[in-house]
């Protein structure tokens, strides 16, 4: 399985990125993903499920050390992971 999260951290600074901003960037592009995009209002990132959530688990802890006071994210499936043929697996299901 594949799944996209969508999050942002709190509170926002328009002037500078603040320290849980940049804790939570550095989870996000340090991990196992597929596709990384981070901005000033929100970040997304794709992957296998099981890095998604570990990164998701990684963000949280470390976004919230780093003086988070909320941490909104949507999590979504967005399709079947390739096994090593580069099948979808589940696929017909």
């Amino acid at each position: 399985m594949r799944l996209k999260v969508e999050f942002t951290t709190e509170p926002f600074d328009l002037e500078e990125a603040p320290a849980h901003a940049l804790a939570a960037r550095a989870v996000i592009e340090a991990a196992a993903l597929d596709a990384v995009d981070v901005g000033p209002f929100g970040n997304t990132a794709e992957g296998a499920a099981e890095a998604v959530l570990a990164a998701v688990g990684d963000l949280l802890r470390t976004s919230l050390g780093a003086g988070a006071t909320r941490i909104s994210l949507q999590v979504n499936v967005i399709g079947d992971a390739p096994d090593a043929t580069g099948d979808a697996v589940g696929a017909g299901r």
